[in-house]
């Protein structure tokens, strides 16, 4: 499996890295704003895959809270919000960003539109594929502080050498074993770091990252 999370690690570095000379994002907003909190709403969903939203949303806290950030947690607020009269994802990104500084106090909030999810079947191959966008506003004065598109794909056939019946074989046992496993997760996972950690346009570290000694 090692092998796996490198080859989608790679794919994901490269779709977001683009080419060497990337341009880099503004942060005066976000160093001006600081926010110490993040509420992550559930995701929007634009994708066929109807599991997307919350299958993502198990996949975001960490890696905010590794950057250094207080992540207020996913589940408890997907479950008060929809207590409180809001049952869907759509509702839920629909709430005015005074209520949430009155109601949960959060400093800024992540929201997140998911275009693309899940395994593709072809008929010679099958890619697991994580495509959207993050944005993380400011809960006091609606600004823009930082966004970024989140992509990845995962294509267990790509270095298949047995020739067309190889391939043939390769995407069966794919199909078989997506069936009954969904690596979507996992590649969102690698996504999110990729995104979180592009050099020039990654967020930035917050308040409560511990700095590791080499």
């Amino acid at each position: 499996m090692n092998k796996n999370i490198i080859k989608i690690t790679l794919i994901a570095i490269v779709l977001l890295s683009g080419c060497a000379s990337v341009e880099p994002y503004n942060y005066d907003a976000l160093k001006q704003e600081a926010p110490r909190s993040i509420l992550v709403l559930p995701p929007m969903n634009s994708s066929v895959e109807v599991n997307a939203p919350y299958s993502y949303l198990s996949t975001i806290s960490q890696p905010l809270a590794e950057k250094g950030y207080y992540v207020f947690p996913v589940t408890v607020v997907d479950t008060f919000l929809k207590e409180n009269g809001l049952p869907t994802p759509a509702e839920m990104n629909g709430i005015a960003l005074d209520k949430i500084d009155e109601i949960i106090g959060a400093d800024a909030v992540l929201y997140v539109d998911i275009k693309d999810w899940g395994q593709k079947f072809q008929v010679l191959s099958s890619v697991t594929v994580v495509q959207g966008h993050v944005k993380l506003v400011s809960v006091k004065t609606g600004e823009l502080l930082w966004d970024s598109i989140i992509s990845a794909q995962y294509n267990p056939n790509s270095n298949n050498g047995g020739g067309l019946v190889g391939a043939l074989v390769g995407a069966v046992v794919s199909q078989i074993a997506g069936e009954i496993s969904d690596n979507s997760p996992q590649v969102a996972r690698l996504a999110n770091a990729a995104a979180f950690n592009q050099k020039k346009r990654g967020l930035l570290n917050g308040p409560y990252k511990i700095e590791t000694k080499k």
